[in-house]
């Protein structure tokens, strides 16, 4: 099994990565060996592999493009196919459709959703249509000035495209069919003013969906209708412990296979926050926020056995592992600290 690491590059981002990290990944010890980093790219800052494992795509953040890749199954090393603009500033998350066909792509500064049609091969094909996200904007002077679309992920159906936006405070719902995006019949829901969402998680046995805020540090659940695509909100918590006073900012969010634990990393508070998802009704308990032992934890990622965390700490060049109890949801560092520079993103291919 092999991971993939993207890394921020750029001088302007302070960033000291290199690329896309390569690793062999050991998953019963949890352990991550570098075979080969990609380099020569400008801040592959989020990453997607298609369901069979032979292509991979990243955007290229604070420009305007998406790359693709093929995959070498024995070695995981990957060969460039080619590239093609987003026609957006700034693409921070892309998610392929179901049938691999189309690739769609959140352009955080462009305040769009590029679509963009991929071959046979893996190649992408030049952008077939782009959104405009509009709506009034946010309270917060700095971070909300225009729609700022943040995630984009297919919910679990590939029916819809699901839309958290930072700078409107809204999260957008569209119909997908034959590579082209239609507002669902009810096309958004409010967030919290001021709650800057950024992203979203779909539990994976049950029609409910949980976005994690930015800007307020919190967890808003939503129930989901699957048929037609419109969110509820039922909960809001916050991720930091209640001793938490300086400044942080939410970041990532996923879900376990099971669908009994919550794990959204914060910014500034360095950590991990661990809920208990109730059963019945789907709502939210906290249990603890583990610190990343690192600063910045953007993003983690589950190992796809659940048996590993994986925390990118950005600002300190590194990737720490955490055993994940699953009956307590409980995570302990293992005591794997691996240096990678300004990593931000990572996924995984058998």
């Amino acid at each position: 099994m092999y991971a993939y690491v993207g890394s921020r590059t750029t001088r302007e981002r302070n960033a000291r990565g290199e690329g896309i990290s390569i690793f062999r990944l050991d998953p019963v010890q949890g352990a991550l060996e570098l075979v080969a980093i990609e380099k020569g790219l400008v801040n592959p800052s989020f990453l997607a592999l298609s369901r069979d494992g032979q292509f991979l795509y990243t955007v290229h953040g604070d420009a305007t493009e998406v790359s693709a890749f093929a995959v070498e199954h024995q070695t995981g090393l990957l060969r460039f196919i080619n590239r093609e603009s987003t026609q957006g500033r700034n693409p921070v998350h892309l998610a392929l459709d179901p049938s691999g066909s189309f690739l769609v792509v959140s352009n955080h500064l462009g305040a769009s959703l590029a679509v963009l049609p991929i071959k046979a091969d893996g190649a992408l094909a030049p952008l077939c249509q782009l959104i405009a996200l509009e709506g009034p904007v946010g309270p917060h002077r700095v971070e909300q000035q225009q729609a700022k679309p943040h995630f984009n992920p297919f919910d679990p159906s590939g029916r819809f495209v699901v839309v958290p936006d930072k700078g409107l405070d809204r999260i957008f719902s569209f119909a997908f069919s034959e590579g082209r995006l239609v507002p669902a019949a009810v096309p958004w829901v409010a967030a919290r003013e001021g709650a800057g969402p950024r992203h979203l998680a779909f539990h994976p046995h049950r029609p409910l969906a949980y976005v994690v805020n930015e800007l307020d540090s919190s967890v808003t659940a939503y129930r989901f209708d699957a048929a037609s695509g419109a969110l509820d909100p039922f909960q809001v918590v916050p991720v930091l412990p209640d001793s938490f006073v300086g400044n942080s900012r939410a970041a990532g969010i996923a879900i376990d296979a099971p669908g009994r634990f919550l794990y959204s990393s914060n910014r500034g508070g360095d950590s991990v926050a661990v809920f208990a998802i109730d059963g019945p009704s789907g709502c939210l308990r906290f249990l603890g926020a583990e610190p990343t032992r690192g600063k910045t934890p953007r993003c983690f990622a589950l190992a796809p056995n659940g048996r590993f965390l994986f925390a990118l700490n950005e600002d300190s060049d590194a990737i720490v592992t955490f055993a994940v109890d699953a009956h307590t949801g409980a995570l302990a560092a293992t005591g794997a600290q691996l240096h990678c520079g300004s990593p931000v993103c990572m996924v995984f291919s058998a």
